[in-house]
């Protein structure tokens, strides 16, 4: 039998059909539940099974392109549902949680404090346990900010935060949400896209101080980064120099208005 597409036109088609399932997925104005989304996955799986019998002509050429956008879109779903799981529980927002984790990112500084991405490890509430990512998120978009009325709550770092580095402190955190303004920035959809669960402040006091557990234990990358970044600063005066070296040569954009 005459083959009518070759591996190639095949191939173009899954890969369309891919792609167009998961755009139309990103239209959805809600989630399909997880166990449908699951169901339409495998579904997809055995209908290409079947498509890979007749791949040789056009109809199943076809048909593996409509199991790639099925598979795509179902995938969409089920990877969307599983980070709005790992997300901060409503009943934790606004207490006061003893978290240790290690610095993720480059630390940004700036004249009110310090914001920085957190990998969560283990949390605790009032002396127990709280599960992680159960009920407090792996990542955390956290601020160590300074009050300019020195505050003891908000004095800010005590020390320069560098990636890698493991604390402990208390940390009062949030859901993710932003403000509704028409054309204003997605505070919600940003930290979605980059896995953060949860936002908030680190809140030290005197019987609770903020400890620095390990210098230097994960994400050697960006320990990396922030080395060159330091060195940058160091040998360039101009602040807003460095700041563009600094973007072009490790993609750090902190001082880029």
């Amino acid at each position: 039998m005459k083959e009518q597409l070759g591996p190639a036109a095949r191939g173009v088609l899954v890969a369309l059909g891919w792609l167009g399932g998961v755009a139309l997925q990103l239209q959805q104005p809600a989630l399909w539940p997880g166990t449908l989304a699951l169901a339409a996955a495998v579904g997809a799986l055995l209908g290409a099974g079947l498509a890979w019998r007749w791949r040789r002509h056009a109809a199943g050429a076809v048909l593996l392109a409509l199991c790639g956008a099925l598979f795509g879109f179902a995938s969409t779903t089920l990877r969307a549902a599983y980070q709005l799981e790992d997300r901060l529980q409503p009943a934790l927002e606004g207490l006061d949680i003893v978290v240790t984790g290690v610095v993720a990112e480059l630390p940004r500084d700036g004249v009110t404090g310090t914001r920085f991405v957190l990998d969560t490890e283990s949390a605790m509430l009032r002396g127990a346990p709280v599960h992680v990512p159960v009920h407090v998120p792996e990542s955390l978009a956290l601020g160590w900010y300074r009050a300019p009325d020195e505050d003891s709550l908000l004095g800010g770092p005590g020390e320069e935060l560098r990636a890698g580095q493991r604390w402990r402190f208390t940390v009062r955190l949030k859901q993710p949400h932003g403000s509704l303004n028409p054309h204003g920035f997605d505070v919600e959809l940003w930290m979605f896209e980059r896995g953060l669960g949860a936002s908030g402040t680190v809140r030290v006091r005197p019987e609770a101080p903020a400890v620095k557990l390990a210098q230097a234990v994960g994400h050697p990358v960006e320990r990396l980064r922030q080395t060159l970044r330091d060195a940058l600063q160091r040998q360039v005066r101009d602040a807003t120099a460095a700041g563009v070296l600094a973007a072009l040569l490790i993609g750090d954009q902190a001082a880029i208005d």
